[in-house]
């Protein structure tokens, strides 16, 4: 059997260009969307997300940095920009399970205070959980693909990783700390408490 060339296109790197540059546009616009949606569900948690995702941005950009400068040689292209913001979906549904866990330890008639610890126990299993699954496909997709597909494939890989990372070393005393803060517990609209309530009323009106 012999291929036959139906068709060939070039790509300038101008396009290239202007392809990176709207996918760094597309992800940095959903990301300020999805940080606002948290602040005004979760109210000052919605602040932990924020800082999170911060946080988490500023360790793949140094660990990406590192690797460039490496004999890795990694550079940031499109499937690996896509792979981010694939990651971000990830990073704040640890959020979204851990503060509903909290939630659920507060309708139970706990204080936010002993509640910051006990719903982390049981949230972080479910949280190592789902980000087992996505490193794993990440690690097949990497292992199986050739090309960009692996960019994407890393970027999954490595986001996941922080996010077990971060959810133990960041949130987990960031929440802990907040949660035994009056101030941040129990602020007129910015409170936990606060936030917390509006998610439960949310919910009851649907």
């Amino acid at each position: 059997m012999t291929l036959v060339r139906v068709t060939s296109e070039v790509v300038s790197p101008s396009l290239g260009a202007t392809s990176l540059h709207a996918g760094l546009l597309a992800g940095l616009l959903g990301l300020v969307l999805v940080m606002l949606y948290t602040i005004l569900y979760y109210r000052a948690l919605g602040v932990v997300v924020v800082l999170g995702l911060v946080t988490t941005a500023a360790l793949i950009y140094a660990i990406i940095c590192a690797l460039g400068h490496s004999s890795f040689q990694l550079t940031l292209d499109l499937s690996g920009i896509t792979g981010l913001i694939v990651s971000v979906g990830i990073t704040v549904d640890s959020y979204v399970v851990y503060f509903e866990r909290l939630k659920d330890e507060v309708r139970a008639g706990r204080s936010i205070r002993a509640s910051v610890d006990r719903g982390f126990k049981s949230a972080y299993r479910t949280i190592l959980s789902a980000d087992a699954v996505s490193f794993i496909g990440a690690l097949v997709l990497w292992w199986l693909s050739v090309g960009a597909v692996r960019g994407f494939a890393f970027m999954l890989g490595l986001s996941t990783i922080i996010d077990v990372i971060t959810a133990y070393f960041f949130t987990r005393p960031l929440v802990i700390l907040l949660g035994r803060n009056r101030i941040f517990t129990e602020a007129r609209h910015l409170g936990v408490a606060r936030g917390l309530a509006a998610a439960s009323n949310s919910e009851a009106g649907a």
